[in-house]
């Protein structure tokens, strides 16, 4: 599977005084890209988190960011599945701009219930969904059910 994209534009809110990309602006961007491959791979958060009560919280981030990024800049960003474990799902990222790289980070999410806000193992639906968007290069990285 080929990483999953998708494009924003920067905007005011995004930016400090400079008009530079503010860093905790990209972690906000970020989630909302992480929300979008949700619903892209058909468990939208709503569902996830109302109705069937599976939280995906972050447990580890990592980001180094290589060049800046200005008000107005369109911004790509690709996401791509390296990991399913039994309870964790490992994404790498990598924003881009029009001149090249600007940040790449890796997160870990964790398969949550939002009863009693423990760790669970990813349901055979979404485990399914998600290894079907394993990146080729990692296929191997499917801890067992």
């Amino acid at each position: 599977m080929t990483a999953l994209s998708f494009d924003r534009k920067l905007r005011f809110a995004d930016c400090d005084p400079s008009g530079i990309a503010y860093f905790p602006s990209y972690l906000n961007m970020l989630n909302g890209v992480v929300e979008d491959f949700w619903a892209g791979i058909g468990f939208p958060w709503p569902d996830l988190i109302t109705v069937r009560k599976i939280g995906t919280p972050t447990v580890h981030l990592t980001c180094d960011f290589s060049r800046p990024s200005m008000f107005g800049n369109l911004l790509t960003f690709k996401l791509r599945v390296g990991r399913v474990g039994r309870a964790s799902l490992h994404l790498a990222h990598v924003v881009s701009g029009a001149d090249g790289v600007r940040w790449r980070a890796r997160q870990i999410l964790a398969a949550t219930s939002l009863v009693d806000h423990h760790a669970i193992p990813w349901p055979d639906d979404i485990r399914a969904a998600l290894v079907a968007h394993l990146h080729a290069d990692e296929a191997t990285q499917v801890a067992p059910s």
